[in-house]
């Protein structure tokens, strides 16, 4: 695959595919897959993946912000309900009508501005409730407390609840009686809302670690969001197992090549010091593209299949890397930053941190290609 660029974030939709599949073959009969696309999909892009997940038969979406909602009905989901899984400001929920966009309600008063906005327009708009069940986040809490707030909603003119969830805290530990118990108290909560006239049509807790290891609360969807991009959200045992694959890929190219006695420090502050005469290559991208700083003198990118160590600090722009043990390398040379042996799953545990962070922390400034669609 040629480059034609400074750096690229190359997104395998084939992959995508797969992905989907997998998902779909875990699913019991009648459950809906709600492809959830927050941080422009995972950093993936919703303009370059929503037609592949549309033509995969995808009918149900989520996002987190309204501006995500707007892409996602801008590239392609024209009557296909989305859900906003955050909060949208108040200034801002005349966005929802426009873009018809279903919203995550957890307060009574925003209900209420939503339905006199909903009435001057002459529409009765969608509307998603949250039930707080242990994540101590956002939504009603999941008790009687909630009994009295969710009548008043339901019993507005313009409003109209088309379903209800919840959000797993601890779904990915594969023994977890605290996961167990939002279930029941999700579950106990619309049962007795229900009975108690509150008509709720759509409900869903499946999250991406739950589909994964906890087939039994799959309710009405599985709401999709980082195991469909190939994100490990799970022990990597059961990861390991899965057939799921990262869906994204980063390379770069070898900017300068040139050979330094020992002895020699390297970057900022020094904070290398060459222990052999070294062939050194500079890579460049940095931490302006997203590719972190905490990978200095940790982590490594790939060169004609070979590893090549960091080499001092990270910079905004830039990089460095031993290639003394690769023949050849020169400029010009296709460099991968995630796709090689630096998967997303173990950069995420080198900087000890979350895998969603890699792919959506790389900057604007990295053009997104799909292949294999």
């Amino acid at each position: 695959m040629e480059l034609h660029t400074r750096t690229e974030a190359v997104v395998h939709l084939d992959r995508l595919v797969s992905n989907l599949e997998n998902i779909r073959a875990r699913m019991k009969p009648g459950v809906t897959v709600m492809a959830t696309l927050k941080g422009d999909a995972y950093g993936h892009g919703i303009a370059g993946v929503l037609p592949t997940l549309i033509a995969q038969g995808v009918t149900c979406y989520a996002a987190a912000v309204w501006e995500e909602g707007r892409a996602i009905r801008e590239n392609g989901a024209k009557t296909e309900p989305i859900l906003l899984l955050g909060d949208t400001f108040d200034d801002q929920l005349p966005e929802l009508l426009r873009w018809d966009l279903t919203p995550t309600i957890f307060a009574v008063e925003t209900a209420a501005k939503l339905n006199d906005l909903a009435r001057a327009s002459g529409v009765v708009h969608p509307i998603h409730i949250k039930l707080d069940t242990g994540m101590n986040r956002i939504g009603f809490p999941a008790d009687e407390r909630c009994y009295a707030p969710i009548e008043r909603i339901a019993a507005m003119k313009n409003l109209r609840i088309t379903g209800a969830f919840t959000h797993f805290a601890r779904a990915d530990e594969l023994d977890c009686d605290y996961t167990d118990r939002q279930f029941k108290r999700f579950t106990d909560t619309v049962a007795a809302l229900r009975a108690r006239g509150v008509d709720i049509p759509f409900i869903h807790v499946a999250n991406s670690p739950s589909i994964l290891l906890r087939p039994e609360v799959q309710l009405d969807a599985v709401r999709a969001g980082d195991v469909l991009f190939g994100l490990c959200p799970v022990d990597s045992d059961v990861w390991a197992a899965s057939g799921i694959r990262e869906v994204l890929t980063w390379r770069t190219y070898v900017a300068l090549v040139k050979t330094i006695p020992a002895g020699e420090p390297i970057g900022y502050g020094g904070s290398y010091v060459t222990k052999r005469e070294t062939r050194l290559a500079t890579i460049p991208v940095g931490f302006a593209d997203g590719y972190r700083r905490g990978l200095s003198n940790l982590g490594w990118v790939t060169i004609r299949g070979q590893d090549a160590p960091i080499l001092g600090r990270v910079c905004m722009d830039q990089f460095m890397v031993d290639v003394t043990d690769i023949p050849g390398v020169c400029r010009g040379d296709e460099v991968e930053l995630l796709g090689g042996s630096m998967t997303i799953e173990r950069m995420a545990a080198l900087l000890d941190g979350n895998v969603d962070e890699i792919p959506t922390g790389i900057s604007k400034r990295v053009p997104k290609r799909c292949v294999g669609g």
